[in-house]
This record gives structure tokens, C-alpha cells and sequence, in this order.
């Protein structure tokens, strides 16, 4: 849950464009359209950068929820990924929300942004490009929750009327190594202790103190929502992954197959969180590009 390094990011794609039969890309391409307002909340600007917009034709999109523990972390994070994937042949949104500062903007601030931004892209499809029934999420650590709940709910707080008829639900989601389910967080097995407790402590500084808080561990776990309109999954956790354990994704995983939903988990038995490692960069990217090709493109 912490901020993925930007090395993360640029390594990913470079490595996936090495060893993917793809079109060829810059390192870094320009957004195409950069700081777009999709909303507003608390007097702030919420703001998402587009890549590979084309109103003349309908492509499948991806939304990118960059990392930092809820609290820190900046949608320019996703700038390389965004890049990428809108390379071949999508329509890329690098999302911001609201962050959680000084007891404030704790949930649903978050989850409340990512569904406004997904409704405000589907009410804006024509204008970008977008088929607004092929839209998927991919997020890291923090932003992996947060996509796990684009796939497993519906608007919670359905309060602009503009957005009202439009779905936050997006198709399939690619989730690397985010919380699933807060009410076991505390419990579950640990790798290092100062660990367990830097993830409690971002964990009550995003969903408040235990036990008055509880209703939140349960709401924003997305494990609790899953049913048969969940989305497909594909997950990526490290098997050190000191910060958020394992067995979050494991059980994820497990809920998902025991409801019928698609889901594939795949272990990287020696990576920590936020792992760098050349070869696992690339068997994510090149997972993630199949799992999207097949559900947005087919």
C-alpha cells in the first residue's frame, strides 16, 4: 500500500515492449489529453489524464488507480502503463482521488471518486472514443483495492444526477497485490512485524479506529461483495509481500472460484510487495495486455 516507485512503472512497460510481439512505443508518450476534471468534491478539482483518445472510433478502455497507501501517490504514477496500453489499442484514464490527509478524506472518499470517474467516462464515451461496455481497471497495492471494488460493486453513493443512469462497474479488473478483506487484516499471517503494523496503521488512518469503524472493514472489503455480477479477475502478489500478506489474494481468489467468477492467481513465490524484479515485470505485463485483449477486445 505504499507508493510504488516510478522505476516500478517505467520497468513494466519497457520490459513487456521487449518481449511482447507489439507496435513498438516511446519509453514515455505524451497524454493526450492531460488534467481533465471529471468532478468535484470538498472545493477539490478531481482530475484523470487520457491516453489514446479517438472520437472517431469505439475502443475498449482501461482505468489505471496508481498506489500510496490511500494517502499519498499521484495518478502520473500510471503515466507509463497508460501509455502502453493505449499503444495497443485502448483508451487509457489515469485516475487521481481524493487522498486521505490529517483524518480527513478517509473512506468512502476514495471509492466514492473511482465509481464517479467510471460513470463520468461512460457518460463522455462518444467524446473520447470509448465503448462504454468494454472498460477495464488495473491498480497496484492501494489502487488494486480499489479496482477490486469497481469489480465487485455497484455505485455506492449515487449522488449526481448527472451520473445517475450510468454503471461504475467495470468489466474485468487486474489487481497487484491490494487488500481484500480488512476485517482479517489484523489477524492475518505476517512476514515481519513493524510491517504488520505500518500496514494497520495506514489501514486506521483510511477506514477510522477499531472498534467504532468496524461497518467500514466490512464495506470497503471487497471480498464481502462478491456475487454472480461480479467482474473477472486476474491477481499478482508476491509471496514475501511483507506489507499486505498473501493470504488476502489467496482468499480473494478462493471466494471469487467458489461464487463461479473468473479468477487466476498468480504467486511470485520470492517477491516482496511492490516487487521490481525484471521477469515477473514482464510475465505482469504480458498477463494483464492477454487478460484485457481477451475480455475487452473479443
Amino acid at each position: 500500500m505504499v507508493k510504488q516507485p516510478r522505476v516500478w512503472l517505467f520497468s513494466l512497460c519497457l520490459l513487456a515492449l521487449s518481449s511482447l510481439a507489439v507496435r513498438p512505443v516511446s519509453a514515455v508518450a505524451a497524454t493526450d489529453q492531460p488534467n481533465v476534471v471529471y468532478g468535484k468534491a470538498d472545493d477539490q478539482e478531481l482530475a484523470l489524464d487520457i491516453y489514446g483518445a479517438d472520437s472517431t472510433q469505439k475502443k475498449p478502455a482501461i482505468i489505471f488507480l496508481h498506489g500510496g497507501g490511500w494517502q499519498a501517490g499521484s495518478r502520473h504514477d500510471m503515466d507509463v502503463p497508460a501509455s502502453y496500453f493505449a499503444q495497443q489499442g485502448y483508451v487509457c484514464f489515469a485516475v487521481s482521488y481524493r487522498l486521505v490527509k490529517d483524518g480527513k478524506n478517509r473512506y468512502p472518499a476514495q471509492i466514492d471518486d473511482v465509481q464517479r470517474a467510471v460513470r463520468w467516462i461512460r457518460a463522455h464515451a462518444t467524446d473520447y472514443g470509448v465503448n462504454p461496455d468494454k472498460i477495464g481497471a488495473l491498480g497496484a497495492s492501494a489502487g488494486g483495492h480499489l479496482v477490486a471494488l469497481l469489480g465487485t460493486t455497484d455505485t455506492l453513493h449515487n449522488t449526481i444526477p448527472e451520473l445517475a443512469d450510468y454503471s461504475s462497474r467495470v468489466q474485468c479488473v487486474v489487481d497487484l497485490y491490494g487488500p481484500a478483506d480488512f476485517t482479517a487484516f489484523p489477524d492475518a499471517p505476517v512476514i515481519d512485524e513493524a510491517q504488520r503494523t505500518e500496514g494497520m496503521k495506514l489501514v486506521t488512518e483510511f477506514l477510522g479506529p477499531l472498534p467504532e469503524s468496524a461497518p467500514n472493514y466490512l464495506e470497503a472489503s471487497p471480498i464481502k461483495h462478491i456475487d454472480k455480477k461480479t467482474s473477472p479477475f486476474l491477481i499478482f502478489h508476491g509471496g514475501k509481500d511483507a506489507l499486505v500478506p498473501l493470504s488476502q489474494s489467496q482468499q480473494l481468489d478462493e471466494a471469487l472460484h467458489k461464487a463461479g467468477i473468473e479468477s487466476k492467481l498468480t504467486v511470485f513465490p520470492n517477491a516482496g510487495h511492490g516487487y521490481t524484479e525484471p521477469d515477473l515485470l514482464v510475465q505482469t505485463a504480458m498477463g494483464a495486455l492477454e487478460f484485457f485483449n481477451r475480455h475487452l477486445k473479443q
